[in-house]
């Protein structure tokens, strides 16, 4: 007798468990269905506030920003006070897997110090970027280290901290698309841009 009230707790248990899993998987369904919007994304309006037509055809040969091969659209930042210094470079170029500052960049460096400590109310980003090989999360962390890099190097040359902030893209903007190795030399940089 043991035995068949011991089956029969247990079908219990079964029906009871899969009661329960069933309630639980239709409340997770309904917290989905109640966080979903039916506005489609095409369908919200955009306001242009800045007086000058918004510019939908940027793919298509227009002046709203360039366009990479995802169909990512640059953003234009700042208005007239957003220049870049003429004829300083503004690009530190890293070897594969590394966030040394190489020699090479040193005049760079000194040039752009130069304008920032002539000009103590500009702003720059030192926007760090690799090449596509390795994983997201490795790349975004390679690309601030490069960024961090500069900024070391930057300060070092009396440059203040609060003129310099150092982000990373990672391998999210490619500066030139390809899979050889001039491609993923061109791509490990950090571009200092001002604001």
């Amino acid at each position: 007798m043991n035995n068949i009230q011991n089956i029969a707790s247990i079908r219990n248990t079964n029906w009871a468990q899969r009661g329960i899993r069933l309630v639980a998987g239709l409340g997770l369904a309904a917290v989905l269905a109640a966080c979903s919007s039916g506005v489609k994304l095409d369908d919200v309006p955009v306001e242009d506030r800045s007086g000058s037509a918004l510019n939908s055809g940027a793919a298509a040969g227009g002046q709203g920003g360039a366009v990479d091969p995802r169909g990512v659209s640059g953003v234009a930042v700042g208005g007239a006070d957003s220049v870049q210094p003429a004829a300083v470079a503004r690009i530190i170029y890293f070897d594969y897997d590394s966030f040394e500052v190489k020699a090479d960049s040193a005049s760079t460096l000194e040039a752009n110090a130069r304008y920032l400590n002539a000009n103590r109310t500009r702003r720059v980003n030192l926007e760090g970027h690799t090449d596509e090989r390795g994983g997201r999360e490795y790349n975004l962390a390679l690309g601030q280290k490069r960024s961090e890099a500069v900024r070391r190097a930057l300060s070092l040359l009396g440059v203040t901290e609060a003129q310099m902030e150092a982000v990373s893209f990672g391998e999210e903007k490619p500066a030139q698309v390809g899979l050889d190795e001039a491609s993923f030399a061109k791509n490990r940089r950090v571009e200092l841009t001002y604001r």
